[in-house]
């Protein structure tokens, strides 16, 4: 049997003109009778009832205006699932594929540490006269090390510091006017060098100079380039030196991909339970003071852009440290179980398991846009948005969709600024330097065309909506390796 949904509004307005109707015969009988006498108040109270109803029959009669729209975007849609099945679904898909488990992240950590402190030791005992060498230690940076990775603990990511001869000192340029660069290398700095003793300093700045050096703008900088052929071959020394102390252990190789060095790491013993095979990327990088990173980058096939600078002399700024600071001060500030970093988990999964749909072109541009960094920016500037108590895990599918409403909105004003370079709003606590705060704002999303971004928010509305069906079709198959 069929059920009917009564129209409240059609009720109503059928009723009312019935009684309006009973009201007219009533008054017009009152002054049939009362026609030779003067009409008393009964009759007007009555008359004024009739017009009461009559402008009640043209309110409910008249077209509703148009809806305001809201200032804040709406809440985003459901595709037909109720919102406790498809959290129940989220959860499911994070507990089984998204979670890792501590025992063996935490193997993974220490087998990692223990190969990379060898290499690092031979690096910095290793002596040559006024050129670069190993600091000495290395720096644990990325989404394994801030308890946001997803899938499998099988990438690190670890900053190597070097050491210039003391005999020179650093002086890095962050301010470059932005006119004289490409949109997309925002966020870069020159690092120049300046001899502390210039007398001691001449016996060596030929062959200095002609290893590691550029000349831009008539004053001597660093080749990040350079850099990273010594840090290659530097490596590659290291590690034939402990090679023979890891074969029992397991098998250790240098390789590079996409011009990244990457140490592959694939266990023989019960050192590491898992026996996971292991990729670290061994990246190069300056500390210049304050816990600021210049990092060397791979720049090749891209001179004609950098016209007439040279792509070998910039280097990027990582301010690493102040992010792992801000996400420790989260820890404290949050509730006891908070799910911020359990939002950009699945956020990071909803970017896997959407680009499957995607052409090879596109998803290489989807990865790109809603990067692991870029994510991590924006979940940083939702955080200070509202209150922290709001970042509970009972209010996990708001804060969720929260942050995808965000993403679209920063695609579609095509904006996403550096939450530390040129951000004078950074919490006071983070200590950031002046020098960094100062300088130009970055806009991350500055390289991309606008109507990709379009797109990119579209899909990613599209693919939020059937978040739950995705999710099921890809329980049984395994995610991409990204961070």
């Amino acid at each position: 049997m069929s059920a009917h949904c009564v129209n409240v509004s059609v009720c109503l307005l059928l009723t009312s003109l019935c009684l309006a109707f009973l009201c007219v015969q009533q008054l017009k009988s009152e002054l049939d009778r009362s026609s030779d006498t003067e009409p008393g108040p009964f009759p007007l109270f009555k008359l004024s009832v009739v017009f009461l109803l009559c402008y009640f029959l043209i309110k409910c009669w008249s077209p509703a205006p148009p809806a305001r729209l809201c200032s804040s975007p709406p809440r985003l849609g459901a595709s037909g699932h109720s919102s406790p099945d498809r959290k129940i679904i989220i959860e499911a898909y994070y507990e089984q594929k998204l979670k890792l488990s501590p025992h063996v992240l935490g193997h993974s950590k220490a087998h990692v540490t223990k190969i990379v402190s060898e290499l690092v030791k031979v690096g910095k005992t290793e002596h040559e006269e006024c050129t670069l060498a190993f600091r000495g230690d290395f720096v644990q940076i990325g989404s394994a090390y801030e308890q946001h990775k997803i899938n499998s603990p099988d990438c690190f990511d670890l900053l190597v510091p070097i050491k210039v001869p003391q005999v020179l000192k650093l002086e890095p340029t962050f301010d470059i006017v932005r006119t004289e660069l490409p949109c997309y290398l925002g966020g870069t700095a020159i690092c120049r060098l300046n001899p502390c003793s210039k007398s001691e300093w001449s016996k060596y700045r030929k062959d200095f100079n002609d290893s590691f050096c550029i000349h831009i703008q008539k004053k001597c900088a660093l080749s990040s380039t350079q850099v990273l052929r010594w840090f290659y071959s530097k490596m590659h020394r290291c590690l034939n030196v402990i090679k023979y102390q890891c074969e029992d252990r397991c098998s250790v190789t240098l390789s590079v991909v996409n011009e990244q060095l990457i140490l592959k790491l694939l266990p023989k013993s019960d050192y590491v339970c898992c026996h996971i095979a292991m990729s670290v990327r061994l990246i190069p990088a300056l500390h210049v003071g304050d816990s600021v990173f210049l990092v060397a980058q791979p720049w090749s096939g891209s001179a004609a852009v950098f016209r007439p600078l040279k792509p070998e002399a910039f280097w990027y700024v990582y301010l690493a440290k102040h992010e792992q600071k801000f996400l420790n001060w989260l820890k404290v500030q949050t509730p006891n179980h908070p799910c911020h970093l359990k939002c950009l988990q699945i956020l990071k999964a909803l970017r896997d398991v959407g680009s499957r749909e995607f052409d090879q072109q596109f998803s290489v541009q989807w990865n790109a846009i809603l990067c692991s960094y870029n994510m991590k920016t924006a979940l940083f500037h939702l955080l200070l948005k509202g209150p922290l108590e709001a970042w509970d895990e009972k209010f996990l599918m708001e804060r969720l969709e929260d942050l995808v409403s965000f993403w679209r909105e920063r695609l579609q004003k095509q904006e996403l600024m550096h939450f530390f370079l040129g951000n004078k709003n950074v919490p006071d606590f983070l200590t950031v330097p002046r020098k960094i705060k100062e300088v130009l704002p970055v806009n991350l999303l500055a390289g991309f065309d606008a109507a990709l971004l379009d797109l990119v928010s579209f899909q990613l509305l599209k693919t939020w909506n059937r978040v739950h069906l995705i999710m099921k079709l890809n329980d049984h198959k395994h995610l991409p390796r990204n961070c």
